[in-house]
Formats: C-alpha cells, sequence, structure tokens
C-alpha cells in the first residue's frame, strides 16, 4: 500500500497547486529518496484522501521499516520532510505573491498564501481545528476565549532526547529567516514546507509570515529580518503604518519590549497581525481628549479595561509624531499616588504595546498603557493577572489577549471536563488536588446560576471562564475603570508635550 500512499501524496500536491505536472516524477523522486526506498509501482487509480490521512499512513509505514521513532516529535519532523518535498522554492512562492499583489490586489495576494501556508501543512487545519473556541459576553463587549490544543504535547523520551540533542545556535531563534528550509531537530520544529515573504517597512527589510499556530483568522508574523531585540521605539509606530499602508485590510501591532508585558520572544523584534476584528477595535472612545499641537488628530481614552489612548487621522504621519510624545511622556512618568513609577533601582517599568489599523480613509494607533512593577504581594507583577485568577490564567497577558482574546492553556480542556463532572456529583471540590484551585470560583459563581443543570452547565463554565478573561483584563490595566482611574489617566496625558 505504501505506493499507493507517495501517490495520493504527489496527486494531493498537484490539485492544491503546490507541485507543477511537469514536476511530478521528480517530485514523486523526492518522496522516495525521503522513505528510502529504490523502487516504485505507480498505481493505476489513486484514491483521494485527506491529508492528514496521507502522511499517517506514510509515518506509519516509516515506523515499521525503522526510519523514525513513533513520536509526535519524529513523525513531525518527518512529514515536514516530506511536505518539503511539495513545497515549491521561495522564489516561486514570492514571484506568485508579488504577481497577485500587483494584479489584483492585497487582499488577493494574501488570500493566496494563506492557503497555501495551510496546504502545505505548515499550518496544520486538522490540529488547529482541535482547538477550543467560545465567545463570551462581558461588560467588555464580546470576548473571544480560546483554550490552544493545536500545540501538540511531547512524550517524556522526546524531552529527554531534546535536552540531550546538541546545542545550536542556528537558527537563532525560531522567527529568524534562517528558518525557511530548515531541517529541524529534537528541540527546534522542521520548516521545510516554510517560505517566507520579504516586506519592506521604514525601508528597512523585514519577513511575513503567518503563524503555524493561528489563533485567529489569517494570524501573521512581521519580522526583523535581522535577529535584533524587541524595542517599542517611535521607529515601531512608523514600521507599524508602512505595513498597514500595504495591507490595509490587516491589522498589526507589537508586544511590549519588557519583561511580565511583553510578548514570549523578546529576542527578536517583530508584530503580529491579521484579518480580523478584535472587541478592542470595536470599543468606542469614552474620552476624547486634545493633545496641544495635534488638534487635527482624534485623540482620547478607549473604553477598554486595560489603559488605551487611541489616536485617528488621515495623516499617518501626525499619527506618529504624536504617538512618540506619548511613549516619550510614558517612558518617564511617575504618579505615586497611582502607583504608577517610571523606574525602580535604574529598573524601567513604563512601556507601550501598539497596534495599527486601517479605519475607513483613516488611520488609527491604538497605544496601551503598560507597567511591568512588582510587589510582595504582586511578585510577578502589580498590572498582571492577580493571584486568584491563577487557575485560570497565569502566564503573561501579551498582544493578542490585550486586544481581546484570551489564549488560555490546555490543561484547561481536561480541568474543566472533571470540573462539570464534580459539579454536577455534588463533590468536594478541594479534596481534589487537580480541582481544589477552582473550588474559590466555583463557589463564587454557582449562587448566580440557580437554573445550572446537566444540560447548560458547559455554557455556563464557558460564561465564567469569559468573565475571568474580563477580570485578567482589569488587572492588567494600569489606570482601573473607576471616576478615580480616569483621573490619574488624564493626569497622566496633560503631561504629554
Amino acid at each position: 500500500m505504501v505506493d499507493q500512499y507517495i501517490a495520493q501524496l504527489v496527486e494531493y500536491g498537484l490539485r492544491t497547486g503546490l507541485v507543477d505536472e511537469a514536476d511530478k516524477i521528480y517530485v514523486t523522486n523526492r518522496v522516495l529518496e525521503i522513505l528510502h526506498k529504490s523502487d516504485y509501482d505507480a498505481p493505476e487509480a489513486v484514491e483521494e484522501a485527506p491529508l492528514e490521512t496521507i502522511l499517517a499512513n506514510l509515518l506509519d509505514w516509516a515506523v515499521a521499516q525503522g526510519l523514525l521513532e513513533d513520536n509526535v516529535t519524529d513523525r513531525d519532523l518527518f512529514d515536514t520532510k516530506l511536505m518539503g518535498a511539495l513545497t515549491p522554492a521561495p522564489s516561486v512562492v514570492r514571484a506568485k505573491f508579488a504577481a497577485l499583489y500587483k494584479e489584483q490586489g492585497a487582499k488577493a495576494a494574501t488570500d493566496w498564501y494563506y492557503k497555501f501556508s495551510q496546504d502545505t501543512d505548515y499550518i496544520r487545519r486538522y490540529r488547529i481545528c482541535k482547538d477550543l473556541k467560545w465567545v463570551s459576553e462581558t461588560p467588555w463587549g464580546e470576548l473571544d476565549i480560546t483554550v490552544n490544543l493545536s500545540k501538540p504535547e511531547k512524550d517524556p523520551k522526546a524531552i529527554a532526547a531534546a535536552k540531550l540533542a546538541p546545542q545550536s545556535g542556528y537558527p537563532k531563534c525560531l522567527l529568524c529567516r534562517e528558518n525557511e528550509g530548515y531541517a529541524g531537530r529534537g528541540n527546534h520544529p522542521a520548516r521545510q514546507n516554510h517560505r517566507i515573504l520579504p516586506v519592506v517597512i521604514n525601508n528597512q527589510e523585514w519577513g511575513f509570515q503567518y503563524s503555524p499556530y493561528v489563533y485567529y483568522n489569517e494570524h501573521c508574523i512581521v519580522f526583523n529580518s535581522q535577529h535584533t531585540p524587541m524595542k517599542i521605539e517611535r521607529a515601531t509606530f512608523r514600521k507599524l503604518l508602512d505595513f498597514v499602508k500595504q495591507f490595509p485590510h490587516y491589522f498589526v501591532g507589537s508586544n511590549a519590549d519588557l519583561p511580565i508585558v511583553g510578548g514570549s520572544i523578546l529576542s527578536h523584534d517583530h508584530f503580529q497581525g491579521g484579518h480580523y476584528t478584535f472587541a478592542m477595535a470595536k470599543a468606542p472612545m469614552e474620552r476624547e481628549f486634545v493633545f496641544p499641537g495635534f488638534e487635527d488628530v482624534e485623540s482620547g481614552i478607549v473604553r477598554w479595561p486595560m489603559s488605551v489612548v487611541r489616536l485617528r487621522s488621515v495623516d499617518d504621519e501626525r499619527l506618529v509624531e504624536l504617538a512618540d510624545h506619548i511613549l516619550t511622556a510614558w517612558r518617564g512618568y511617575t504618579d505615586e499616588a497611582a502607583f504608577v513609577f517610571a523606574q525602580t533601582d535604574g529598573e524601567p517599568h513604563n512601556t507601550i504595546t501598539p497596534i495599527a489599523r486601517k479605519n475607513g480613509d483613516k488611520y488609527e494607533l491604538d497605544l496601551v498603557l503598560r507597567n511591568n512593577i512588582t510587589t510582595e504581594e504582586h511578585p510577578l507583577g502589580v498590572y498582571h493577572p492577580h493571584a486568584k485568577l491563577h487557575h485560570i490564567k497565569k502566564e503573561n497577558i501579551g498582544l493578542i489577549e490585550v486586544m481581546g482574546l484570551a489564549v488560555l492553556p490546555a490543561r484547561l480542556k481536561g480541568e474543566m471536563e472533571a470540573l462539570e463532572k464534580a459539579i454536577l456529583a455534588g463533590a468536594d471540590l478541594r479534596a481534589d488536588e487537580t480541582l481544589a484551585k477552582h473550588a474559590d470560583w466555583v463557589e463564587e459563581f454557582l449562587p448566580r446560576h440557580p437554573e445550572m443543570n446537566a444540560d447548560n452547565l458547559h455554557a455556563i463554565v464557558q460564561e465564567e471562564i469569559g468573565h475571568v478573561f474580563g477580570q485578567v483584563l482589569e488587572d492588567a490595566g494600569v489606570y482601573k475603570c473607576t471616576d478615580e482611574g480616569r483621573e490619574a489617566f488624564e493626569r497622566f496625558l496633560r503631561t504629554v508635550q
């Protein structure tokens, strides 16, 4: 049957446009080489099958032949090598994208590139669909909740093997352009099926790709072609708006550049964007504010649990200028009464998470004020999810969460299933080592749901997780959504010169 599987894989490449008919024999031989097969009997009829099934069958055969160990890491390395045989060279991909962009526009070009990134299995559709997703209605609008299940967990043997594997400085990180076509290793994913597009922003060469773990529609990554640390500065605003100019149907934003309030990769300057409208983008400005000298720029405080200044203008350069003034003022701003400190013991605390988008004929910049100060009471951060919320969300609040999409840990799937069973059974949650951390939360929300039963409990738990995420965002907000908090917020804005 292996010849049938090989034929199915090549036919998949032809069907999706990854393989040209003229390259059919060449690609078949590439697959045979990877499988260490020197002979091949092409089947007369090729049965169409889903890519996941084709790859699983080929992997099972390869395991039986001793070509790889039967674990997630080895299987992912091997099936990516197979898909690499079907994936066109970078020059071909770039030429196709450029032609589409020129002839049909930015959206047609990204539509093609997104489908291409899925067809190559760089974005594994069959894993992404396993993620849990729902929408929760909160005082801040409809928040998106996701439980990330698409990133496979490594088994203990694979983890041990990765620790023993030789350490390499190539590629320097997962975002470096040297990942394109890289074979991978036990502690670094294979990328033979990965293709990067070049973009120029602020007169610098950057790369454009999609995230393999898409959290929302067309979740893309824009990254510096050089391995250089994250830094929020005036040039950041120029780069964001330059990208939006080229791809006006996309938003793009940057994680902050300090620990706790920054993203998971601070060592490589990069942005995240996509074709999606988050709850924060839908939120209105609740208080207008006029900055002296920038009367032509619409400005104000956004009705959002985190501290957001929105700037809007048809002139993107005016936004860059004003955003730079706000950033400079915030970097050095201290207000002890509001527990805002620019630095302690020489360690800086203030930075910004910026997001750019096009709204009609105007450009928008949302500037989210961030502060990473810690205390004995809040050792993980004062403006970070507080301890009582860690049973649901303990990790950093990065760009995606800031905008209203929760990225929750995979552990919650099993924990919530067990929790719902325990609630229905009237079990003692505190007696269960895994569920005990959720006990206070359950005791708090159950009285609000006298209608709770076996049919609606799951929806109630999802709704309450959404409310927890709303509280997470409130904790992460430097200025609280109270009269006192808004006055402190405006007190800062009045210092911007």
